[in-house]
């Protein structure tokens, strides 16, 4: 499946990018369990690929509907990742995945679409306040530390 190793290639490349806004994912680790999510992703329909002219992959998006395990008052799905290649970002490409996934989660009965964004990311968080996305929850963290060493590597 080379499209499966594409986009795993994708993602590492994703991943390391928000390491630049604060993420602690690894990517070359999670290289593997990534590939294993997006085939499953490729099989159950959630994840859509947008190809350039020469058959490159220039983006994709991951989604599915939510599996929590509490009752809410609302059907959520989920954007995993939404990425596109910087040689290609501008072109809509980022808009037109989002808005499909979007359709395609609404056809699964979702009332609601949760996805999350670095902090630190101002590019990104642009990029989903122009398509109507707004805080919800806010997640705040602090690196444990003393006086001899901290925690953080």
């Amino acid at each position: 499946m080379a499209a499966v190793d594409e986009l795993a290639e994708l993602w590492v490349a994703l991943a390391r990018d928000q390491r630049a806004h604060g993420s602690h994912l690894e990517p070359e680790a999670n290289r593997e369990s990534v590939r294993e999510g997006l085939a499953r992703g490729i099989v159950t329909g959630g994840v859509l690929v947008a190809r350039a002219e020469n058959g490159t992959i220039a983006g994709f998006v991951q989604f599915s509907p939510e599996s929590e395990p509490y009752a809410q008052d609302v059907t959520r799905g989920v954007i995993e990742n939404l990425y596109v290649r910087p040689g290609y970002r501008g072109d809509g490409i980022g808009s037109d995945l989002l808005e499909t996934a979007e359709e395609q989660l609404f056809h699964a009965d979702v009332d609601r679409i949760r996805l999350e964004v670095l902090a630190a990311n101002e590019d990104a968080r642009r990029f989903y306040a122009r398509h109507g996305y707004t805080p919800h929850r806010v997640t705040l963290e602090r690196a444990l530390e003393n006086d001899n060493h901290t925690k953080e590597h």
